[in-house]
């Protein structure tokens, strides 16, 4: 038997909190939060639109007209209830949501060519007074089912599918192989987007509702049978693997290492500054996080190398912005042919991509690998894979082992934080109805 960790009161949870103040001052808000005066006003310029384009943009649906209304009307604790009815993970979506391209990109102010609400920061105020005044959740447990679920992993995916478990009264038991909750917003997210101690603090609403925490507990396929007999469903929420490797030699020389190990580093403090030269292979959103890290953490230079063109790399259009301003380079067209150096990196030979170029030597002090993350699905037993991706049922989230549901970067590649919630989400309803010898739903419930 394995001994549920309180992740409030534990050490580990206190020096890390210590960890994320110290880093505050280097890695401030990307989006300061409104003050009240600014939040009114800001909420009194929302139309209230019938349609909410925002809302049927957000993957989990929130109710965001009904929501900003509440602010417009003084009642806080109303506005977080709405958010967390529909999203348990509200607080860390307020602050690491691509909104430009979500609920704020579908604001109908852009056909006025006016700046489009706030939404994201109304959001994050909402819940940031929600979670300083210990106000009550929208929803309680139902009464005990007699039925419980295991779910692997304790990234967003299984943190909203726990919610929803106990929401029908269903026991949620989370295992990961980590010492802290969370997954990528503890471990993966860029601190200037998301701190690591608002990730925790955001797990006590879970503790709240009754989820059971496991942690430093890796999920074999041994394992995962003696789960598999103890629980009545399993929801696989393991995320994706390692970055993958260039495959070149000298790859594991110290001065060589993965971006999220790198964000992960500086997040935990194992991390405190950077080498003077940086250079970062890839080009979607974590390795612009990555590289805006090495910045802030000292660098006086950091290259980001991309094979392809500017076009097509990734990353959101506003990443991009955001790494220049920070005073990122890019080097486009290019790719790695060899890594230099004997006791230490020093450097990265360049050759061209599928265009007519000159090769480069790159001088490097540490070279960041962020070329996407491999499977590690492959334990699995009796689920179907498609390229190393679980294969489930759209709707409902199952895969094709009844007893089985799955969500999040393992069957989606790797997408944002909200949109695991909502697949965890969804998954949770369907496992509920499953467990209650109902047909899973088949279309998504009007609440999710």
């Amino acid at each position: 038997m394995i001994d549920p960790i309180d992740p409030v009161e534990s050490t580990s949870f206190l020096r890390h909190a210590q960890t994320s103040a110290e880093n505050s001052a280097r890695f401030p808000d990307l989006h300061p939060p409104l003050d009240r005066q600014t939040a009114i006003a800001e909420a009194n310029r929302c139309l209230f639109c019938f349609d909410a384009p925002c809302a049927q943009a957000c993957p989990t649906h929130i109710d965001v007209p009904r929501f900003i209304k509440k602010i417009v009307s003084g009642n806080l604790a109303g506005s977080a209830r709405t958010i967390l009815d529909a999203n348990i993970l509200g607080a860390s979506c307020s602050r690491a949501c691509p909104v430009q391209v979500l609920c704020e990109g579908a604001c109908v102010m852009h056909r006025y060519n006016q700046q489009p609400i706030q939404i994201g920061r109304l959001q994050r105020y909402a819940m940031d007074a929600f979670q300083a005044g210990g106000a009550p959740l929208p929803f309680q447990p139902a009464a005990e089912a007699g039925k419980s679920a295991a779910l692997i992993g304790a990234g967003p995916a299984s943190l909203a599918c726990a919610a929803e478990l106990r929401r029908q009264g269903i026991r949620a038991v989370l295992f990961d192989a980590r010492p802290l909750p969370g997954g990528l917003n503890t471990y993966g997210v860029a601190e200037y987007k998301l701190p690591l101690v608002e990730s925790l603090r955001e797990i006590d609403l879970l503790a709240r509702l009754g989820v059971e925490f496991h942690f430093n507990v890796e999920v074999d396929a041994a394992r995962l049978a003696m789960l598999e007999r103890e629980h009545d469903a399993i929801f696989l929420g393991i995320g994706l693997g390692a970055i993958h490797a260039l495959g070149l030699p000298n790859e594991t020389l110290p001065g060589v290492l993965s971006a999220l190990d790198l964000i992960a580093g500086y997040k935990s403090g194992s991390i405190t500054s950077a080498p003077a030269r940086v250079a970062v292979i890839g080009a979607g959103n974590t390795a612009i996080d990555a590289a805006i890290a090495a910045v802030r953490l000292g660098a006086a230079e950091v290259t980001i190398v991309y094979r392809r063109a500017p076009d097509q790399m990734s990353a959101f259009s506003f990443e991009y912005e955001h790494a220049h301003r920070e005073g990122v380079r890019f080097l486009w067209n290019l790719q790695p042919a060899a890594i230099v150096g004997q006791d230490h990196v020093e450097a990265v030979e360049l050759t061209p991509y599928e265009s007519t170029g000159q090769p480069m030597t790159l001088p490097t002090d540490l070279l960041v690998l962020s070329i996407g993350q491999a499977s590690h699905a492959g334990f699995l037993k009796d689920i179907q894979l498609d390229r190393g991706r679980i294969v489930i049922d759209r709707f409902t989230r199952q895969t094709s082992n009844p007893k089985f549901f799955a969500g999040g970067d393992c069957t989606n590649g790797g997408r944002e934080v909200v949109d695991a919630v909502a697949e965890g989400k969804r998954a949770g309803i369907a496992m509920a109805a499953w467990l209650g010898g109902r047909q899973p739903v088949a279309k998504e419930p009007a609440h999710a």
